[in-house]
């Protein structure tokens, strides 16, 4: 009992300080010398040993092609803005940017909702920041490029690959993924969370 009383605090102490208290932002809350594109999915300020952060995550949604051959073709981008907060000042430290162009069919780059999360899972005092997102052009019933960027400071950990869509009723396409050489090296509670987090937004769910 009391092995199981020790093993039980030390999951709560580990779930408690892997956790980053988030405040979140809306519109009117982001100083307004921070510029970004697109409209907000999620913002977000909170503090770890480098100080205080700003986060902003953004979509463009469609828009229309400036190349595109006629009306058909699309474009759609998103954006993330990490801002470290020095004094009255806001340092601009690392940006995410990426888009689909000229589609002329189905179109998407879109943040995977309630998946933006900032955590210190290595308990070191730098917070860990992640986003997940998908990206396609697609004319028919197949998997979307899957993204998983993590920011840690000045270094990023990157998982890429693709969903998982049923193609019939007992067939499945995609869902394989890649950690990039940063996630290979990285502390197992990373990759941990990232596998977790994959796992969790893996199957496309149609409208």
């Amino acid at each position: 009992m009391k092995l199981y009383i020790l093993a039980l605090f030390a999951l709560i102490s580990f779930t408690a300080q892997a956790q980053v208290r988030v405040i979140k932002l809306d519109k009117t809350a982001i100083p307004k010398s921070i510029t970004y594109k697109g409209h907000i999915i999620d913002a977000a300020k909170f503090t770890d040993k480098e100080g205080e952060h700003i986060v902003i995550t953004t979509e463009t949604g469609e828009t229309q092609s400036k190349n595109g051959d006629g009306d058909d073709y699309r474009d759609a981008a998103l954006y993330a803005y990490h801002y470290l907060v020095q004094t009255d000042k806001y340092k601009l430290t690392w940006t995410v940017y990426d888009f689909v162009k000229d589609c002329p069919v189905d179109i998407a780059a879109n943040f995977v909702r309630k998946t933006f999360a900032v955590t210190d899972l290595d308990n070191n005092g730098t917070a860990e920041v992640w986003l997940m997102y998908k990206t396609v052009c697609h004319g028919d019933v197949s998997p979307s490029d899957l993204k998983i960027i993590m920011h840690e400071g000045d270094k990023k950990y990157v998982m890429r690959g693709t969903n998982k869509v049923q193609v019939s009723k007992t067939e499945y396409e995609g869902g394989k993924y890649t950690f990039d050489q940063a996630f290979n090296t990285a502390p197992a509670s990373f990759k941990q969370y990232a596998q977790k987090l994959w796992k969790k937004n893996l199957l496309e769910k149609w409208d």
